[in-house]
């Protein structure tokens, strides 16, 4: 019976896994079929439990070989992450830092601190992506980012919240648009008319189609673009109406023509959080980040405690 296991063992596992075949998943991993079957056979006496279902139309995961596969992953992706940090010091970089972001903090938070923070830190890369909360969330408590920043109430357990800003999503129209009368609105009240939206790399883009969809209506996206001046730029030109976040809405009914309604919903009032495994532990170039993140933030939005809270 094996004694151990190996990485190309685990890369196996997950090749297998996303080809349905071992055969095609040897070739994959640049092993010989013999030599793949021995170690999946190695694997499964190893563990006393089979990893993979056989049949005639190739191989599944059995309930042990997806919590295998989850592992699987996360040392691979720790292995890339290893890789990369390492790659980092010899090029002279001393730290990398991954950061996950909602779309308002994105775009209307973002560029300034980072800004200030790459000035002041010529050592140290940022990573920065935008992602659903729930996702960022996962990625945080997974180990895959080490900095989040998300919407709406915290959750995930084991993860540390500070309070950040306040978002409010606002409906923008044109001033003639037949709703710019309203100075608020039912968001289920402008499910009749034509959409300007963002694209779907966008995170303000499936909730906002999750939350028609619970009201029973679909959202029709008369065109889909991919920043919040876009957005507003059609709505101008009388495409449709749109559903931006109200500094982005603001800032750009300052320049444009265009009429700004506030929605009634709870959701639209929305409190951001930065989340990270555990503070203490952040390198000390992260917690700078952190720090800066939360200097920026105005004096009337600071949101108390200005402490983290477990989850």
């Amino acid at each position: 019976m094996a004694s151990h296991f190996d990485l190309t063992d685990l890369q196996l596992v997950v090749n297998i896994s996303n080809v349905h075949s071992l055969t095609r998943g040897a070739e994959r991993t640049h092993l010989s079929l013999p030599a793949a079957s021995n170690r999946v056979k190695n694997l499964e006496e190893h563990f006393g439990t089979r990893l993979f279902h056989r049949n005639s139309q190739g191989v599944t995961l059995t309930a042990a070989g997806e919590a295998f596969l989850k592992h699987a992953r996360q040392v691979l992706m720790q292995i890339d992450q290893l890789r990369g940090d390492l790659h980092e010091f010899a090029s002279g970089t001393k730290g990398q830092i991954r950061v996950l972001a909602n779309t308002t903090a994105m775009t209307e938070f973002m560029p300034a601190v980072l800004s200030r923070y790459l000035t002041n830190h010529q050592e140290v890369n940022v990573t920065l992506r935008e992602h659903l909360s729930f996702e960022i969330v996962k990625a945080v408590s997974e180990g895959s980012a080490d900095i989040g920043i998300v919407a709406g109430q915290p959750v995930g357990v084991g993860l540390e919240y500070l309070p950040y800003r306040k978002d409010h999503l606002t409906l923008v129209t044109h001033p003639d648009h037949p709703l710019a009368k309203r100075e608020n609105i039912s968001f289920v009240d402008t499910l009749e008319y034509d959409y300007v939206g963002l694209s779907e790399w966008s995170a303000i883009h499936p909730f906002l189609i999750k939350e028609a969809d619970l009201v029973g209506v679909a959202l029709r996206f008369r065109v889909e673009v991919a920043s919040f001046e876009a957005v507003c730029r059609m709505i101008e030109a009388r495409v449709g109406i749109g559903v931006v976040p109200e500094r982005a809405a603001m800032r750009y009914a300052g320049l444009m023509n265009l009429h700004t309604i506030r929605l009634k919903e709870q959701w639209a009032e929305r409190e951001l959080h930065i989340c990270v495994r555990d503070l203490k532990q952040l390198p000390a170039f992260a917690r700078d980040l952190v720090d800066l993140l939360l200097e920026d933030v105005p004096a009337d939005e600071v949101q108390p405690p200005a402490s983290a809270t477990k989850f």
